[in-house]
């Protein structure tokens, strides 16, 4: 009875710390195949305004579609841009944030909410 309980007791503790790391690696790591497709999307999008001199409208889905987002899929990157000419690309996994973000401003992949919003 001694040996199952200090077994049981082993392994919560070992389930506790193992959920404690991950939550605490970098999303570089956690997140690494959203950031790599997200990074195709961004690349796409600095072509696109180097071509145009712009950036894509937030409502032009044909060209967004072309960039590398995708208008129907639940667990997608939303896109936004301002008139100052920064844009962000958030993955929407849920109801509350904060979400996997990329803000053209920072330049870097974050967890955070969005500070453009789409009217």
């Amino acid at each position: 009875m001694k040996k199952i309980l200090v077994i049981v007791i082993s392994l919560l503790i070992l389930s506790i710390i193992s959920i404690t790391i991950y939550w605490n690696l970098p999303i570089e790591i956690t997140r690494k195949s959203d950031i790599e497709s997200g990074n195709k999307v961004i690349q796409n999008i600095e072509n696109y305004q180097k071509t145009n001199h712009q950036l894509p409208s937030n409502n032009d889905w044909q060209t967004l579609e072309k960039l590398g987002l995708k208008k129907d899929e639940s667990e997608k990157i939303s896109y936004a841009s301002d008139e100052k000419g920064n844009y962000e690309l958030v993955y929407v996994d849920g109801f509350d944030g904060p979400y996997l973000m990329w803000n053209s401003k920072e330049g870097k992949w974050t967890i955070d909410f969005p500070t453009i919003i789409n009217d």
